[in-house]
């Protein structure tokens, strides 16, 4: 395999991944709004493209997978991201210096991604993408050592892929428990059977959608821009020739620019003659152009390249979710803070807190490695404490992590908001790195969370009957309460949620709640527990969710 070949296989893996994002992400079997494997797969795969739209034909397949590997471990989003990246990250460190590869070779690199992967995750479950990309692996492998080609080799790569799969709910009893296989599982095959459409001489897949589920563009395509399929002629040429009196008829000029190009346009009038056209040979049409008269206003442009530009600048454009650069921070001082909310009223408690940048992220949006990397960079502190504030952001923070080397990173388990604010009170600028880690880290069990969400897909989850537009009341991450009624879910979780040595609770009210109305569920939360706990109103203005709870020790 070469360069081109994997370049356009990651292409149209992405393609493919977008092209089937919403439906990985109805393959969650928890019925709330969360991260959605789909969109955080699809959006780790597409930070490749700017990348893959600067290389050429000609590139080696270690400078591509390299390539590849980088921009797609800092885009990692989401715990299924990241997991993806460290699988390409393996590809590529399996093909470093190589100009191109066996099929050997290439499945070599596959199993180093599955064990990168598979080390990357505290507890590995299997039933999940982790054991569809093995299995894989291992198949592929085979049959790369009976003789088979790259052909070949994809073939039995998806084919063991789809076949695990389907086997995930016999491993994960609470995917067979909801009829449905594992999520990153199934976004793992769309991607490699992507590749494989380029491997099998079929193409690079194409977009089928416009848009992402949240409403953001989608991905483009860059197949056409780096392979000059859709440009016959690299050069744009222009000139106007000021006709000499001997002039003969402009469509003999008309006529040779069309047997040296496209898109040729001549005006012809009593003094001059505008000249546009497409070619390989600019050369060629100012020499036939002299022939009628002097030449002015030349103007000549290599198309391909300036695609590649327009190309590049189009996706940064739409990827609207690219965070603004943050300047890099010299270490100078002893401590700093990074956090994730979404949410003014959020985003505001934790700088009040001392908090020195505040990632935007959180439930049914992650942020990419590289949002948290910058962020780390841009707090100009020898320590730098990462709040994650959500389990599904934990890992993108840890890759973060061992991407920094100039300061020492320390990522906090924090999994929810209230955990992230317990963790900062716990801070004690007296004491060394060491042992704020173990004291903040103890204050992530001394809070209990509450949050009053709503359902987005019918469910039958734990023994109970969900409907789409349900209000559910979880603590801790685990369905408690079924309602219909947003104020009287709020009420039952805090009471459930306050114990015997309970002291402090903080009720932040979303963006979907109004002023008034915060106020009058707070009143009558109030109403509904001892005068000894005391209970504070803040406006969180963080989406997805009614009511964070925090019940505090």
């Amino acid at each position: 395999m070469y360069g081109k070949t994997l370049r356009d296989a990651v292409i149209s893996g992405t393609n493919n991944m977008i092209n089937h994002r919403e439906e990985v992400d109805e393959l969650n079997v928890f019925p709330v709004p969360d991260g959605d494997t789909g969109a955080n797969m699809s959006a780790t795969m597409k930070s490749t493209l700017n990348e893959l739209a600067l290389i050429d034909d000609s590139a080696e397949i270690g400078f591509v997978a390299e390539k590849t590997a980088s921009a797609m471990l800092r885009g990692a989003r989401g715990n299924s991201g990241v997991i993806l990246s460290l699988l390409f990250r393996g590809l590529s460190k399996g093909l470093a210096g190589k100009a191109d590869c066996t099929p050997e070779e290439f499945c070599t690199s596959l199993e180093k991604g599955v064990q990168a992967a598979y080390k990357s995750v505290m507890k590995p479950t299997e039933g999940t993408i982790l054991t569809v990309a093995r299995e894989a692996a291992e198949a592929a492998m085979k049959t790369a050592k009976s003789g088979g080609d790259f052909s070949e080799v994809f073939k039995t790569l998806t084919a063991q892929a789809a076949k695990t799969l389907d086997n995930t709910p016999e491993l994960l009893p609470v995917l067979k428990k909801a009829g449905v296989v594992d999520s990153g599982g199934k976004g793992y095959l769309y991607i490699i059977e992507g590749m494989y459409s380029v491997v099998a001489g079929k193409g690079i897949i194409a977009l089928t959608d416009s848009t992402s589920k949240n409403g953001q563009p989608a991905a483009v395509s860059v197949a056409s821009s780096v392979s000059g399929e859709e440009i016959t002629f690299g050069y744009c040429t222009e000139f106007i020739v000021y006709k000499s009196p001997d002039s003969f008829d402009a469509a003999a000029l008309r006529a040779f620019l069309e047997s040296i190009g496209d898109s040729v346009v001549v005006v012809d009038d009593d003094e001059i003659i505008k000249v546009h056209v497409h070619t390989d040979n600019p050369g060629k049409a100012l020499e036939d152009g002299i022939k009628f008269g002097s030449l002015t206003n030349i103007k000549i442009e290599n198309m391909r390249e300036q695609h590649k530009e327009e190309l590049l600048k189009t996706q940064i454009i739409r990827n609207s979710d690219a965070p603004v650069k943050l300047t890099v921070q010299e270490p100078e001082e002893e401590f700093g803070f990074v956090a994730v909310a979404a949410g003014e009223g959020l985003e505001a408690l934790f700088y009040d807190l001392g908090v020195n940048h505040v990632v935007k992220g959180g439930q049914t949006f992650n942020p990419s490695t590289e949002n948290i990397m910058e962020a780390i960079l841009a707090t100009p502190a020898r320590n730098v404490f990462v709040l994650p504030n959500n389990k599904n952001i934990i890992l993108a923070a840890e890759q973060a992590q061992n991407l920094i080397s100039d300061r020492n990173v320390v990522v906090l388990q924090s999994r929810t908001i209230p955990q992230g604010i317990t963790a900062l009170l716990s801070f004690n600028p007296d004491k060394d790195v060491r042992e704020n880690s173990i004291q903040m880290t103890l204050a992530l069990d001394r809070v209990s969370t509450g949050t009053i969400t709503f359902a987005v897909r019918d469910s039958d989850f734990e023994e109970k009957k969900i409907k789409k537009g349900d209000i559910l009341a979880l603590e801790n991450g685990k369905l408690t309460y079924i309602e219909k009624d947003v104020t009287r879910a709020l009420i039952k979780i805090t009471k459930r949620m306050i114990k015997s040595d309970s002291s402090f609770v903080t009720v932040m009210y979303g963006s979907d709640i109004s002023e008034a109305a915060a106020e009058e569920a707070f009143r009558q939360v109030k109403a509904k527990i001892s005068s000894d706990v005391e209970v504070v109103l803040v406006n969180g203005g963080q989406p997805v969710y009614y009511y964070i709870i925090s019940v505090e020790s």
